[in-house]
């Protein structure tokens, strides 16, 4: 992963002397480092304009990683500032689609792309994941873009004046969502952005369902987090009452605090509750058309998926237990809210078109190379090929099991008091949550 992000921000098509590569490393692996610090090394050689930094305090997560990046004094001479996560492999010609919109546009702060997946094909989990964000860019991104000039940065594939990340506070280390910190205090300081659609960055979704259960943690946690901190600034800004009805109902409310509420609370315990209750009933339209609806519209933006529209329904109630969880734990400021747990990825963007950027081989060899390192390589192939061979095994999750039982029981008992209506949504439903318990969703883990 981390030769083939390398290899392609060292090929963007830009001129080497107005162009400064930076390799931020967090990591606390002295492997990891030495490996990454001989790839730096070998692109210099090459004479790409690269450094690497790696962090001995390592305060802060990914926004302390940005900040002491941003402090070093030749950043002054730079204008701009891409950013890109460790598993994005931008294109050739991705600076010269991006840059130019700030060309004569001094008022804007912010020029994103859109993220393309190598791997959404790869399982079940994956392809669902593509549902979520082909709707987040083109809709969600892409509309904000045109009648707002303002959308949640994205935390990568993007560039950023670096005058408007100066005048907004620069990164910000309170919430684990510094890209959706600096985007809100930017477009209340009168910065515009704009999201080009049709300009891609590949990187990676999450294979397995820890993982993916891990990141969606992070990005329900986080924004509660901020809206509580931003809530007073976005009231008192001098921006037009329909901006702050976005920010605040749009923005942070609807997707991440009101859609998890409702499905976690009318689908996972109401309407199982009801099978129980004679009495209580639930009219159809709240139970079937709404939700029906709302995955209809959301699968919109990635035709090809239609045929797993009734899978994505039933797992976007499940997720919905995690997102909700999040939600509580950001609003109320638990102790997961500060949880920052990498998304691991697998690495198959080696199998995607930007593999012979790592097989380059550099133009001069190293005389003095790091002690032992080819002994490490070693080494860390061999301790690859044990986890190769080591039996992958499922995880159990409690909650999802637990509700799994009430949801099945509640169906069963629909079925014998004859509201055959609610029964299969129950029972599939039911399903739903038992093999997401079971970890039969996604790649199992070591």
């Amino acid at each position: 992963v981390y030769q083939q992000s390398i290899g392609a921000v060292c090929n963007l098509d830009w001129p080497k002397s107005k162009i400064l590569i930076q390799i931020l490393d967090d990591s606390d692996d002295p492997t990891t480092q030495l490996l990454i610090k001989e790839e730096v090394h070998k692109w210099q050689q090459e004479g790409a304009n690269i450094v690497y930094r790696h962090r001995i305090i390592r305060d802060g997560y990914k926004a302390g990683n940005l900040k002491s990046a941003m402090g070093c004094s030749y950043v002054k001479d730079c204008e701009f500032v891409a950013i890109f996560d460790a598993d994005f492999q931008p294109t050739p010609d991705f600076l010269k689609r991006t840059v130019p919109h700030f060309k004569d546009n001094e008022d804007v702060g912010l020029v994103q792309a859109r993220w393309s997946f190598v791997n959404k094909d790869e399982n079940l989990l994956t392809r669902l994941q593509n549902i979520n964000l082909a709707f987040h860019f083109e809709v969600e991104q892409q509309v904000n873009g045109i009648f707002l000039n303002f959308f949640g940065f994205n935390g990568t594939a993007g560039v950023w004046r670096i005058k408007a990340l100066e005048e907004s506070g620069g990164w910000l280390e309170r919430t684990t969502v510094e890209d959706m910190d600096i985007a809100v205090r930017a477009h209340l300081k009168g910065w515009k952005f704009v999201f080009l659609n049709d300009v891609e960055c590949q990187c990676e979704v999450p294979e397995s369902y820890e993982a993916y259960r891990k990141q969606q943690h992070r990005w329900h946690s986080g924004p509660m987090q901020l809206f509580r901190l931003c809530l007073p600034d976005i009231i008192r800004a001098k921006i037009s009452v329909w901006k702050k009805f976005n920010l605040i109902f749009l923005f942070f409310l609807l997707r991440k605090l009101i859609l998890p509420f409702y499905s976690f609370t009318l689908f996972c315990i109401i309407l199982p509750m009801t099978m129980f209750v004679p009495e209580a009933e639930l009219p159809a339209w709240v139970v079937c058309y709404i939700p029906a609806t709302m995955s209809f519209l959301n699968i919109l933006p990635a035709p090809k998926s239609f045929p797993f529209i009734v899978p994505y329904l039933l797992f976007e109630n499940t997720m919905s237990v995690t997102k909700f969880n999040a939600m509580i734990s950001g609003l109320f400021q638990l102790g997961s809210a500060y949880e920052w747990v990498v998304t691991k990825k697998s690495g198959r963007s080696s199998e995607g078109d930007l593999v012979s950027l790592v097989e380059k081989k550099p133009k001069h060899h190293r005389v003095g190379s790091e002690p032992n390192l080819e002994e490490m390589k070693a080494d860390l192939q061999q301790e690859q090929e044990q986890k190769a061979r080591k039996k992958k095994h499922n995880r159990i999750y409690t909650k999802e099991l637990s509700l799994a039982f009430l949801l099945l029981t509640a169906s069963a008992r629909s079925l014998l008091s004859a509201q055959g209506i609610h029964f299969y949504f129950l029972l599939f439903q039911g399903i739903s949550f038992l093999l997401v318990g079971l970890d039969l969703i996604g790649e199992q883990v070591l």
